[in-house]
């Protein structure tokens, strides 16, 4: 079975693509690339994932798979990736780390053209984008950070939100394709504006996240029928995403799913980094930060982050 959803792709010109990083979302994101016909090679560190996704997408253009990065990059008209953190990206732009120092040949930098336009959609910091920008700019090539929200739902159905930054001529270069799987793509400003903007999105959603554990609970604690209280105050000033998409789950305690609390964690480690960077004071973020901990401390890493309710029963 298909990892996508089908849905209609906006007519753009095929392209020779190459997408580094098969997870939970860049699996799904690098199959709408296919499925709207560009030519796409990719790589994945597991090759087996790489195999599975070429006998997925079977039937698309131009479908390939490579042992490195820079392999896959090999000229390509664009490079996009979505890896773990910052020193992934690191790895697979510049090339891995060698232990007496200094870094491997096979990243993605290395195989590709002059002109070549490499997009992020890494969770990462902003001060790595700006590094592996400047390397970019240093070889001819161009660089946007571009990191997602819509979780792996939102990527299975083409639906997610992009926030770029980065040079405004490549960004018009790429949003094309981004498109593929986006419902919304934003340029937010120079290289680094797409992480700063996703770290905003995270200190939102976890503010709503706890607010929603504890009304949730404080409802069953007082006898409420819970699903009722929901719909009744999803329709007023209360509603959210998390209540319509998470509320019903919090209160059935299902957490099998969705976006992990160990990748919440590190989200937030680079959220609160930033923050002693530039100064701001994030008093609830730090604090349900260590909630998450303690549910980490649970067993619970693997949970959705919605378990944050988990501790208040």
């Amino acid at each position: 079975m298909a990892s996508i959803e089908t849905r209609t792709y906006e007519a753009t010109p095929p392209r020779k693509l190459a997408f580094l990083g098969l997870g939970v979302m860049g699996y799904s994101m690098a199959g709408h690339l296919a499925r709207a016909g560009h030519a796409v090679t990719v790589y994945n560190r597991t090759a087996s994932k790489s195999i599975a996704w070429c006998e997925e997408f079977v039937g698309a253009s131009g479908i390939n798979h490579a042992e490195t990065p820079r392999a896959a990059a090999h000229g390509a008209d664009v490079v996009l990736c979505c890896v773990g953190n910052d020193e992934d990206l690191r790895a697979v732009t510049l090339g891995p780390a060698l232990p007496g120092g200094g870094r491997g040949d096979t990243g993605a930098f290395a195989g590709m053209k002059p002109g070549a336009v490499f997009v992020d959609h890494t969770t990462a910091s902003a001060e790595v984008a700006r590094e592996i920008e400047a390397a970019a700019a240093a070889q001819g090539l161009a660089f946007i950070d571009a990191p997602v929200s819509g979780g792996e739902a939102g990527a299975q159905r083409g639906q997610l939100t992009v926030m770029c930054g980065g040079e405004p001529k490549a960004f018009d270069a790429v949003r094309p394709l981004i498109k593929a799987y986006a419902r919304a793509c934003t340029l937010m400003g120079a290289s680094g504006a797409g992480q700063l903007t996703k770290m905003v999105n995270q200190i939102a959603i976890v503010g709503v996240v706890q607010s929603l554990a504890e009304a949730i609970a404080f409802g069953q604690r007082a006898g409420l029928d819970i699903a009722q209280v929901l719909d009744v105050i999803g329709k007023g000033a209360a509603q959210s995403w998390q209540m319509d998409n998470r509320g019903g789950t919090m209160a059935a305690d299902r957490f099998d799913f969705g976006f992990a609390v160990d990748l919440m964690r590190k989200d937030l480690a680079l959220v609160l980094s930033e923050a002693r960077r530039n100064g701001a004071r994030l008093p609830l973020t730090a604090l349900v930060d260590q909630f998450y901990a303690d549910l980490q401390a649970q067993g619970g890493g693997r949970w959705d982050n919605s378990s944050l309710i988990k501790r208040l029963r």
